[in-house]
C-alpha cells in the first residue's frame, strides 16, 4: 500500500508509511501536521490528509475486491489467473470490467436466451469456424420457445451481444473514443423556454466533454434536473462499431457468420456498451466537476472563515429592515449581549432623526467603536442613513454578510445561548459577531449555508462534508480557540476532541469557572491523556499563570522552553518577547533523536509572539457614495468593491448596491491565470471597471484588467 500511494501522491515511502503509522496510532491530522514534523519530513496538513484519504480508498478497493473473489469463488469459476488478475488490479474501472462476466444479472434478453438452450448456438457462432448456421440453429428449434430457426439466431445473437459488452477490450475501445471524441450537448425542452431563461446559454450548446468545463457541467446538469434542458454525452456511433467489428469479426469468417456478429456488434455496442460508458463517463465527469466546484468552495470557505477578527472592539451590529425596522444590538468587546432595540430609518416610516438620535446615544453610553451592518434586504438604504448622519470621528462602518444568520437564529445552539430572546435580536447578535471573530461565529452554521461557493447542493454530499469540515478543523487549528469563551461548536472541531468533549468542557466550566492551566483540562469527563496530547497545542489558556498555556508550543516540549530560558539565565515570562534574547539561542544544543530543528524554530517563533493570530486586521472597505442603486451605473466607470464570493469561472463583487458585479476569468489578469483564487479571496478589496450592463437581467459584467 505505501508504495502504490507513494506513487499516486509523489510523496516518498518513508513519508507515507510514517504518517499512517501515526494515523493508526491515533493521531489527528492537525496534530501530525503540527508535532510531527520530524517524522513526515515537515508534510503539511493537505498533504497529510491526502495520504489518509488515499490509504482509505485503497481498504475499500480492497474490500470490493475481496467481495468480488467470494462470487466468482461461490460460482466455482474463480481460477488461480483469475485472482492474480483480480489481487494485481489497483483500478476500479478496470476491476469492475473483469467482474463483469460474473456480475449476477437481472433478467435480460440474453438471460432468457440462454434458459432456452441457446449458449451452445451462440458458442459455435462466436468461434467463426462453421460454414453453415442455420444447420446448427435448425438442431436448436423446438417449436416452442424457439420457434424456426430465425428465433434461434435472434437468441443466440442476443447472448453474443452481451459477451461483446464484457469484453474489456471492446469496452476500452468504446472508452478511448469517449475519452477523445465525445460530445456533451443540451437542448432546451420545448415550451420550458421563457421559464428556464435563466438556462438560456445552454439551450442550443455543445462542445467536446473533455473541453466542457466544471461549471458549466454543472450548470447544464442542474438545468436537465430542473426540467429546463435535455443533456447527453454522445460519440460516432459508426465508428465505434467498425472499432468492435475489427475486435470481434476475424477476416476468416463465412459471409453468414460475419452478418449475425456484424449485427450482434452493432446490437451490442448501441443497447449495451454505448449506453454502459455514457453512464460511466458522465458519472466520472460529475465526480470531477465536483472535486473543483468542492476544492473552491473549500477556499472560499477558508478565506471566509479566517477574515481578519476586530478583536477588542465594542460593537453595534444592525440587522436592517423596512417595515418592521432594523434591530440593533450593542456588544462588549467579548460578544456579550449588552442591549437591543430597534429603529427606523427607512420606509415606510423613514424616522431619520429618531433613528439617528437613537444610534448617537448608544454609541455614547456603551462606548461604541465600530459598527457591523447586515447586507440583507434594506441594507443600502441604511448604510446611506449611517453615513449621512454623520457618525462620530473613529467610528467605523463594517457591512458584513448575513448568509446562514437566520438559519443560526433558529438552530437549537441560539436558543441554548439565548433562551429570553426572540430570533431577530439572535440574528444581529450573529452579524457582530461576525466582524468581532468571523471564525468563532461563523463555526456554528452549516457551511453550505454560509453562502460561498457554487453548487453546493448539486455535488456529492458525503465529498462536500468531508472537505468542509477538513476546512473548519484546519482553520480552528491554526488559529488556536480560547478554553474559556470558546462555544461548544468551536470546541468541537479541535483536534482530538469533537462534540462530546467539547460538551464536556463547556459543562466543566460553568460549574468550575475558568481554566487555569491546559492540564485541567485533564479534569473534565472522559478527556484522558490521549485526547489531551491531541489537543493541547491547540487550546489557549490566557488566564493560566505559565504563558506557554496560552501558545502554540504543546505541552510535550515545554521542558526545551524552560530550559532555553534557564539557559539565559531568565524566566520563561522574561524570554517570551525578547527578540535580544531568543536571537542568542543556539537551537543545535536542544536537537534529539525526536526533536528536530522543525519543532525547535516552531518553538522559538511562539516565544516571539505567543498565541499570535494568523489572521490580519479587519479593514473597513469604503464604497462609492455617488452609487446608490443599479441605475446610476455606467459602463467604464472604475469603482471600489468588495470580493463576496469567488466561483470557478470568476468573482462577484459588491459594489454597495443592491445586485453584485461579475469579473469573469479572463478579465482577472493580463497574465494567463487558472483559477480566480490565483487573483482574489473573499472580503478582499478591488477596484473593477464596469464593462457591461444588462439591463434586463440586472447584470453587471466587470473588469480588473489595466487597473
Amino acid at each position: 500500500m505505501h508504495e502504490i500511494i507513494s506513487r499516486q501522491l509523489g510523496v516518498s515511502k518513508a513519508k507515507v508509511a510514517s504518517v499512517l503509522s501515526l494515523i493508526q496510532q491515533g493521531c489527528t491530522v492537525p496534530f501530525i501536521a503540527r508535532y510531527r514534523k520530524e517524522a513526515t519530513g515537515g508534510l503539511n496538513e493537505v498533504d497529510i490528509d491526502n495520504i489518509k484519504n488515499a490509504s482509505e480508498s485503497l481498504n475499500e478497493l480492497q474490500k470490493r475486491k475481496e467481495y468480488i473473489i467470494d462470487v466468482i469463488k461461490n460460482q466455482g469459476k474463480l481460477t488461480d489467473e483469475l485472482k492474480q488478475k483480480i489481487d494485481s488490479c489497483f483500478d476500479s474501472v478496470i476491476l469492475e470490467d473483469i467482474y463483469l462476466p460474473y456480475k449476477p444479472k437481472r433478467r435480460t434478453r440474453a438471460s432468457i436466451a440462454r434458459d432456452n438452450g441457446l449458449e451452445p448456438l451462440a458458442r459455435i457462432i462466436m468461434k467463426q469456424n462453421s460454414l453453415n448456421i442455420r444447420d446448427a440453429a435448425e438442431r436448436v428449434v423446438d417449436g416452442n420457445k424457439v420457434p424456426d430457426t430465425d428465433a434461434a439466431i435472434s437468441g443466440a445473437s442476443d447472448i453474443i451481444a452481451e459477451w461483446i459488452s464484457e469484453s474489456e477490450e471492446a469496452r476500452n475501445a468504446v472508452r478511448y473514443l469517449f475519452r477523445h471524441t465525445a460530445v456533451i450537448s443540451s437542448k432546451v425542452i420545448k415550451g420550458k423556454e421563457v421559464e428556464g431563461e435563466k438556462y438560456r446559454d445552454y439551450f442550443d450548446f455543445s462542445e467536446q466533454l473533455r473541453r466542457c468545463s466544471p461549471h458549466r457541467y454543472m450548470a447544464m446538469r442542474r438545468g436537465e434536473s430542473e426540467g429546463f434542458l435535455k443533456v447527453s454525452i454522445d460519440i460516432d456511433h459508426t465508428e465505434a462499431i467498425d472499432k468492435i467489428n475489427r475486435i470481434i469479426i476475424k477476416r476468416s469468417s463465412a459471409e453468414g457468420v460475419r452478418q449475425i456478429l456484424t449485427a450482434a456488434v452493432s446490437d451490442s455496442c448501441k443497447r449495451l456498451i454505448i449506453p454502459s460508458i455514457e453512464n460511466e463517463f458522465a458519472a466520472d465527469t460529475k465526480l470531477k466537476s465536483d472535486t473543483t466546484a468542492i476544492e473552491i468552495f473549500a477556499s472560499g470557505l477558508r478565506q471566509l472563515l479566517m477574515q481578519p477578527p476586530l478583536r477588542g472592539h465594542r460593537i453595534m451590529a444592525i440587522d436592517p429592515g423596512y417595515r418592521t425596522g432594523c434591530k440593533v444590538v450593542c456588544l462588549d468587546e467579548y460578544g456579550t449581549l449588552i442591549t437591543h432595540t430597534v429603529i427606523y430609518p427607512t420606509k415606510p416610516r423613514c424616522d431619520i432623526s429618531g433613528a439617528s438620535t437613537t444610534v448617537k446615544h448608544l454609541i455614547q453610553k456603551h462606548s461604541i467603536q465600530s459598527i457591523a451592518l447586515g447586507d440583507g434586504t434594506a441594507s443600502r438604504d441604511t448604510f446611506r442613513f449611517l453615513r449621512d448622519m454623520p457618525l462620530p470621528s473613529g467610528i467605523q462602518l463594517h457591512v458584513v454578510s448575513e448568509q446562514g444568520a437566520s438559519i443560526y437564529s433558529a438552530s437549537d445552539m441560539a436558543r441554548q445561548e439565548f433562551p429570553d430572546h426572540d430570533v431577530t435580536v439572535r440574528g444581529a447578535v450573529s452579524i457582530g459577531r461576525r466582524l468581532l471573530d468571523p471564525l468563532a461565529e461563523l463555526v456554528k452554521i452549516d457551511p453550505k449555508s454560509i453562502g460561498v461557493g457554487q453548487y453546493q447542493h448539486d455535488v456529492n454530499q458525503s465529498l462536500l462534508k468531508k472537505s468542509l469540515d477538513f476546512t473548519v478543523e484546519s482553520c480552528v487549528n491554526q488559529v488556536g480557540v480560547d478554553v474559556n469563551s470558546a462555544s461548544s461548536r468551536l470546541l468541537s472541531y479541535v483536534a482530538g476532541i469533537g462534540p462530546v468533549l467539547a460538551d464536556n468542557i463547556v459543562r466543566y466550566r460553568t460549574t468550575h469557572g475558568a481554566f487555569r492551566s491546559r492540564k485541567e483540562l485533564l479534569k473534565v469527563d472522559r478527556l484522558g491523556e490521549k485526547a489531551f496530547k491531541q489537543c493541547a497545542g491547540f487550546i489557549r489558556v490566557p488566564e493560566s499563570d505559565n504563558p506557554l498555556d496560552n501558545s502554540a508550543v504543546h505541552p510535550e516540549s515545554y521542558h526545551i522552553a524552560e530550559r532555553m530560558a534557564r539557559d539565559m539565565n531568565c524566566n520563561m515570562k522574561d524570554i517570551i518577547g525578547n527578540t535580544d534574547l531568543l536571537a542568542k539561542i543556539d537551537l543545535h544544543r536542544y536537537v534529539t533523536s525526536s526533536i528536530g530543528i522543525p519543532t525547535l524554530n516552531d518553538i522559538i517563533s511562539e516565544l516571539h509572539k505567543p498565541g499570535r493570530d494568523p489572521r490580519e486586521k479587519a479593514e473597513e472597505v469604503t464604497f462609492d457614495a455617488s452609487v446608490q442603486s443599479f441605475d446610476d451605473l455606467k459602463e467604464g466607470m472604475v469603482m471600489i468593491g468588495k470580493v463576496v464570493n469567488v466561483t470557478a469561472f470568476g468573482a462577484f463583487i459588491d459594489l454597495g448596491i443592491k445586485e453584485n458585479g461579475l469579473v469573469h476569468l479572463s478579465q482577472m489578469s493580463d497574465k494567463y491565470i487558472k483559477s480566480p483564487l490565483d487573483v482574489v479571496s473573499i472580503g478582499q478589496q478591488v477596484s473593477v471597471r464596469i464593462l457591461d450592463i444588462d439591463n434586463s437581467r440586472r447584470r453587471i459584467s466587470l473588469t480588473m484588467k489595466d487597473l
